[in-house]
């Protein structure tokens, strides 16, 4: 079976937002040492490589991430190619419409680089995308770049748009290799009781 894997590789060099907490992973038991098993710990933002958002992270009435229903994170999704937009929030008029035809809508803007420090001048979406898509039932929109708003914003409109319209957020995945097109997403966030958000492992299946 054909798949793309979406997720950059975690590790403590992994950008993440100034202020937030880099990926920490250290190592209790090691084989190398005699002992007679490997074991670790991490520390972490829960907001690191590809993440879904928990609607509890931009509403102090959404809930948290295992609360969210797993049937958001899978099934058909399409990949729209932006790279031709740049880093700035996406309007509807950058993109075709008309050609939606999935669910779920991952955007490929190719303006952050994952294995980088972190850059604030990356693609993020407008308020006015996110309404179109939901009138075209769009439950999930993903990007390539940390945030659905822009790295410098306080005001988190476009997230604040998707909670009106009670869809789902993806984030940090690497669409490098993911060509436009139709595909089956998977992208399970994990059941951490509480949190804000939640790495996920995504991948995309080929039709």
């Amino acid at each position: 079976m054909s798949y793309i894997d979406i997720s950059p590789p975690i590790r403590p060099e992994s950008p993440v937002f100034p202020g937030d907490q880099a990926f920490e992973r250290q190592i209790m038991l090691d084989w190398d040492k005699g002992a007679h098993l490997s074991l670790s710990w991490i520390k972490s933002t829960v907001h690191i490589g590809a993440h879904a958002d928990a609607p509890y992270h931009y509403h102090a009435e959404g809930v948290s991430i295992e609360k969210r229903s797993l049937d958001y994170y899978m099934g058909p999704c399409q990949v729209i190619d932006v790279s031709h937009v740049g880093p700035r929030r996406l309007l509807a008029s950058d993109i075709n419409l008309k050609a939606v035809s999935a669910p779920r809508v991952l955007f490929r803007s190719l303006t952050f680089a994952h294995q980088e420090p972190f850059q604030e001048n990356f693609a993020s979406l407008s308020p006015e995308l996110i309404h179109e898509l939901a009138s075209r039932d769009v439950r999930l929109i993903g990007i390539d770049t940390p945030s659905i708003d822009p790295a410098s914003a306080k005001d988190l409109l476009s997230h604040h748009a998707i909670f009106h319209h009670d869809m789902a957020i993806l984030e940090g995945i690497d669409l490098t290799l993911a060509s436009p097109g139709l595909y089956e997403l998977i992208a399970l966030p994990l059941a951490i009781e509480g949190a804000d958000a939640s790495p996920v492992r995504a991948v995309l299946r080929s039709l």
